[in-house]
């Protein structure tokens, strides 16, 4: 820990310059779509490392991998991205429920991680991304706090972020089975925990969400989904497919290499997946707890003019 808060904290020595070992093709896909120039990459990391160091009040990840997924999600505008960094920071500080505590070794947050109501699939789709599966569904909500699960959610991105730099170029599509989905979990999904989680990801964390499929969608799920829709951009609703039960149609987006057995997949199950992933996260068990470091300490010492 730094022993002032004025002081920019080093997230690690990887702040050397940046050797990209991304495939040809997501590199041009880099190029094309998110104007990452080489020529110019790293003189917009050292721009960051060096506003951040007028901004004694955002403690800040400084390594390569972070800082160039915020530019990366930000088209490699530096002013957007800076933005979004302080943006973040000031997520984290303003809700500690979701930030505090992210240590896998705790028995509340390794029994929801070991329910796999999130879990990164095997492979990528045709267009190089990644697809998440969600199951919101097949949790209690007389036994876990839904705060609890936003805050596993946040730590299997942080760690697929820090897994697999591709992600980051080519953005992700989610899937979520609503199944079991009940007016029960609804009702625990309060309207001012909706707008917090929605205010993170959409306005702090820098994701590239591609798609949304909803299979199995039960009565419950059109209120809170309604909820949902009305803090997301316009472009993201044009993002989304409903299924319904019908497998085949969502199979159609999401082959059938990349699902669980589960979901007419063809070689993993769903305990196998989840499994992986929650010893992925347990291997950085070390980052999550010095997380706690990264915030905003002091919004009134706000030099961002």
């Amino acid at each position: 820990m730094p022993s002032d808060d004025n002081e920019l904290v080093s997230s690690s020595s990887d702040e050397g310059p940046y050797v990209c070992c991304l495939p040809q093709e997501i590199q041009t896909l880099a190029y094309v779509e998110l104007n990452e120039d080489p020529a110019i990459r790293d003189d917009a990391l050292r721009t960051l490392r060096s506003w951040l160091k007028t901004q004694p009040h955002i403690r800040a990840r400084t390594d390569n991998t972070t800082l160039l997924r915020y530019l990366r999600g930000c088209k490699f505008d530096v002013q957007r991205t800076q933005s979004k960094i302080e943006t973040f920071y000031s997520c984290k500080t303003a809700l500690p429920d979701m930030f505090i505590g992210r240590d896998p070794s705790l028995a509340s947050v390794n029994a929801i991680l070991h329910l796999g109501l999130m879990v990164p699939l095997p492979g990528y789709d045709a267009l190089g991304r990644k697809v998440i599966l969600g199951r919101l569904g097949a949790w209690n909500p007389s036994i876990h706090k839904p705060e609890l699960l936003f805050k596993a959610a946040s730590m299997l991105f942080d760690t697929l972020f820090m897994e697999d730099e591709q992600i980051s170029v080519t953005g992700f599509v989610q899937l979520h089975d609503m199944a079991g989905f009940s007016l029960k979990h609804a009702s625990s999904l309060t309207l001012p925990l909706i707008k917090k989680v929605m205010a993170i990801w959409t306005e702090g964390y820098s994701t590239r969400p591609k798609a949304v499929h909803y299979i199995n969608t039960p009565p419950a799920f059109t209120p809170i989904f309604n909820i949902f829709k009305r803090f997301m951009k316009e472009k993201m609703k044009k993002r989304i497919m409903i299924h319904g039960s019908n497998l085949a149609s969502m199979q159609k987006h999401v082959p059938k290499s990349m699902l669980p057995a589960e979901y007419g997949g063809l070689h993993y199950n769903l305990r196998e997946i989840t499994e992986e992933w929650v010893e992925k996260i347990e291997s950085h068990r070390t980052w999550f707890l010095e997380d706690e470091q990264y915030k905003v300490t002091d919004t009134s010492n706000n030099n961002n003019n």
